[in-house]
């Protein structure tokens, strides 16, 4: 038997079309291939970023995000670099030139507002000429906080539940109405850098979710811990994949368990819930449910209870839970701010 190496066989490959195409006898369909050939070539240079420099960008986000809601004034390119960066993150594929560049440039524009907003301080303390405190201009309102229009009173579904009011609601997005039940939940989401939106305009509240992404937002809601060791169970996680650390976490804490991830497939309600569930630690719960559809001897039955109890969902109609329904994005942030404390 031959053995192969792929890397040389596509460096005569390519040497070779090369030559034909000097020769002018290739024709049109060896250009073709040439020219997939050296595009193959430069997606196999993009280097994956490892986990800690994402991490490092992360944090450095939150501190962003922190120094932007702390600041009176609005500061539109440490804005626009805060959107790129959570774009970045929660991208599939992030490659170690752009997150370096994008932590540099963050960081730059941290140290800039930073000393903007010490001199502001100094200023108002008397550090500054009083001509100057005197003429400065009061700190304008954001237009996203000017543009969140009042709640309009619609009937909630019956899986909301009062959310509690943020402490700063500045994020703005065209599909998230500010009387929608997971309204809150989407601010908390988006301040905490556990997602950011779709676009800059819409976060796709019933867009649904994967096993990869919904483990991911459970990763980052409890602070993105580094697994204790590389052990991957699962034959259908990659190490290059967006959520690698995520599910090698949550194999580590027995929240999803197999030799199979099933990263692309959705998430139902009834998995959700004993994601969750998991996670607590699987705790006893007295009593049993009293939703209808949801069997006793159902392997999320103990959870689907779990979360009704905690007030984390409380069904979706009259002593219905839906544990078969898929999980959107609206749900999966609202279960998550629920179950924060």
């Amino acid at each position: 038997m031959f053995n192969l190496d792929p890397g040389k066989m596509a460096k005569n490959a390519v040497e070779g079309l090369q030559k034909a195409e000097k020769l002018g006898g290739a024709g049109e369909a060896a250009k073709g291939v040439l020219q997939g050939i050296k595009k193959a070539e430069k997606l196999a240079d993009l280097e994956k970023a490892p986990e800690q420099v994402i991490a490092a960008l992360r944090k450095l986000l939150a501190e962003a995000k922190q120094l932007a809601d702390a600041s009176g004034n609005k500061n539109e390119a440490l804005d626009a670099c805060i959107q790129k960066a959570q774009t970045l993150l929660d991208s599939d594929n992030i490659s170690t030139e752009a997150v370096t560049k994008l932590t540099a440039e963050l960081s730059a524009l941290i140290k800039g507002a930073s000393a903007g907003a010490a001199q502001q301080t100094d200023s108002q303390k008397g550090g500054g000429s009083p001509e100057a405190s005197r003429t400065a201009p009061a700190p304008a309102v954001s237009a996203q906080k000017a543009a969140v229009p009042a709640p309009k009173r619609e009937t909630q579904p019956a899986d909301a539940k009062p959310a509690e009011t943020t402490a700063s609601k500045t994020v703005q997005f065209s599909d998230v109405d500010a009387g929608a039940y997971y309204y809150d939940a989407v601010q908390w989401a988006v301040q905490q850098g556990i997602t950011s939106g779709t676009s800059e305009t819409t976060f796709s509240p019933d867009q649904k979710c994967t096993c990869g992404q919904t483990i991911s937002l459970l990763w980052r809601s409890a602070g993105s811990p580094a697994p204790k060791g590389k052990n991957n169970p699962f034959t259908d996680v990659k190490e290059s994949a967006y959520y690698y650390q995520s599910a090698l976490w949550a194999a580590e804490h027995g929240i999803v368990t197999g030799t199979a991830f099933h990263p692309d497939e959705p998430v139902t309600r009834g998995q959700f819930a004993a994601f969750l569930y998991r996670k607590a630690g699987s705790p006893a719960v007295a009593g049993k449910n009293d939703f209808t559809d949801v069997p006793d001897g159902a392997d999320y039955a103990q959870a689907v209870a779990w979360v009704a109890a905690q007030g984390i969902a409380s069904g979706t109609g009259d002593h219905t839970f839906s544990p078969n329904a898929v999980c959107t994005r609206g749900q999966i942030v609202t279960f998550l701010y629920r179950a924060r404390k």
